[in-house]
């Protein structure tokens, strides 16, 4: 049988030539370089509103081709050109993703070589390095043998898939009467991930933190007894190991032994701070880390990778199986043999790329030695950020520096509370129209307070002083403006 194909004057192959391909290529990679050669000397951010964005950007579907130089030229200066640079060295703000080129490549790598890493039999390379990474990372957070895991987009998939093993084994048929335990400086992603698994609000136990932003174990047990004689299900306990409003970390060795004493399951959310485990800074500001039942982390922070990759570590590594492994016709031919591993019976993602490739190659190019004195120089940036905010009398500072992070206030003599709110709360926005640095805000004991992310390593001390110049500079005109 002949198949006719319909003559077209376009390439439906979906092809470059070789030697366009490798001229492009290089094109991209030599931006890429050129970008970060030139970070610290740009602004840190490039706001552009959807208006601007709209007429720049806004087409019917092309329906012919288009010059590929062109088509670059547009990415990079109007889509990748424009918004915050998370990796500035002078970006404190969230969460900075500082990176590294080595992880870089290996996103190239990963992209081009259309790897499916979702069973063994598809990508055993692939599968076996995602394998020996979790081991590493299983070994940095102390998790005993028999820990599983999984790597994930990113923290928030990996508390939504840790809390639906975690509800799975502790409630099982039973979820309508499960109740989950947390504190008020949760991160959101769990409260999404709880509602996304079909806890009401009434399942769902927010509970008062202490003076040092952590949760209190005698608030969670009066709270499982009285859930207890309510006829309802204690399920599982969330801990954070470095919240993002202030790096608090919760007493995770008293609540794993309350969890003990009343059956219930430890979740450690650690997606911002776990992996600081790396250093023996960090490790001294996260004890009982490895008495997690499932613990996430987030190697796009710490371990200084691009975006996306999270991790997902069950202690009872079959429990990941348990909740999530389907069988189907079409996979049966996949099935695994002993000792082979499919991710896709570990988590949510059938279809998945290999995230572990740039965490190997980047660990294996600079050493684990050079990602420990990244996670020092981060610690140590921070207590820097206090002392300098310290000698400032234009400054207060509101939580000491913890995890790589210092929250603060600007203040003025004469200025009312209302005064000092609406200042600090507006510094954001000016810092993002001036450029020169930037600072987030949170809520501490109920007012808004700036707090400084230091975690990239490329940034200085130089940067950390300027910045909190420009910063008062900046407080010290909307100060005189509000007085005006």
């Amino acid at each position: 049988m002949t198949i006719t194909i319909p003559s077209t004057d376009v390439d439906p192959t979906l092809s470059l030539d070789p030697e366009q391909f490798r001229r492009i290529g290089y094109d991209a990679i030599d931006a890429i370089v050129a970008r970060a050669a030139g970070l610290r000397d740009g602004p840190v951010a490039r706001p552009a509103t959807r208006a601007e964005l709209e007429e720049r950007l806004r087409e019917p579907l092309p329906e012919q081709p288009t010059d590929l130089a062109e088509v670059m030229d547009t990415a990079l200066r109007h889509v990748l050109g424009n918004g915050i640079q998370i990796d500035h060295p002078r970006f404190f703000g969230f969460v900075p993703g500082p990176g590294n080129p080595v992880s870089t490549l290996a996103d190239v790598l990963v992209a081009g070589s259309a790897t499916f890493a979702g069973a063994w039999q598809a990508s055993p390379g692939a599968t076996m390095i995602e394998l020996l990474v979790l081991d590493w990372l299983r070994e940095i957070c102390d998790l005993p043998a028999g820990t599983e895991g999984l790597l994930v987009s990113g923290g928030s998939m990996a508390n939504l898939t840790g809390l639906a093993v975690a509800l799975q084994e502790q409630a099982g048929t039973e979820r309508h009467r499960a109740t989950v335990y947390l504190s008020d400086q949760t991160h959101t992603s769990v409260l999404r991930a709880l509602r996304l698994l079909g806890l009401e609000r009434h399942h769902i136990r927010m509970l008062p933190t202490d003076d040092r932003q952590r949760l209190v174990v005698d608030e969670v047990r009066a709270a499982v007894a009285a859930d207890r004689a309510a006829g309802r299900l204690p399920a599982c306990v969330v801990a954070t190991a470095g919240t993002t409003g202030t790096g608090a970390v919760d007493p995770l060795a008293e609540l794993h032994w309350l969890c003990e004493d009343e059956a219930l399951w430890l979740h450690v959310d650690g997606a911002y701070g776990a992996a600081a485990m790396l250093s023996p800074r960090g490790r001294a500001e996260l004890p009982g880390l490895g008495l997690a039942d499932s613990l996430s982390i987030d190697p796009h922070k710490w371990l200084f990778q691009p975006l996306e990759v999270g991790c997902l570590l069950v202690r009872d590594g079959a429990a990941l199986q348990r909740t999530f492994s389907v069988t189907a016709p079409i996979l049966k031919a996949a099935t695994p043999a002993l000792g082979e591993v499919n991710f896709a019976d570990r988590g949510v993602q059938l279809t998945r790329a290999t995230r572990a490739l740039k965490l190997w190659m980047s660990l294996k190019a600079y050493g684990a030695a050079a990602f420990r004195g990244a996670v020092e120089h981060g610690l140590a940036l921070a207590e820097h950020a206090e002392t300098v905010l310290d000698l400032d009398p234009r400054f207060e500072v509101v939580t000491p520096a913890h995890l790589g992070i210092v929250t603060f206030r600007a203040i003025a003599p004469g200025a009312g509370a209302e005064a000092v709110e609406a200042v600090n709360a507006a510094l954001p926005s000016l810092a993002m129209r001036d450029g020169f640095t930037y600072a987030s805000t949170t809520q501490v004991d109920g007012a808004t307070v700036l707090r400084l992310c230091t975690i990239n390593p490329r940034t200085t001390p130089e940067d950390v002083e300027r910045s909190i110049a420009h910063i008062a500079d900046l407080a010290g005109g909307a100060f005189g403006a509000a007085a005006a």
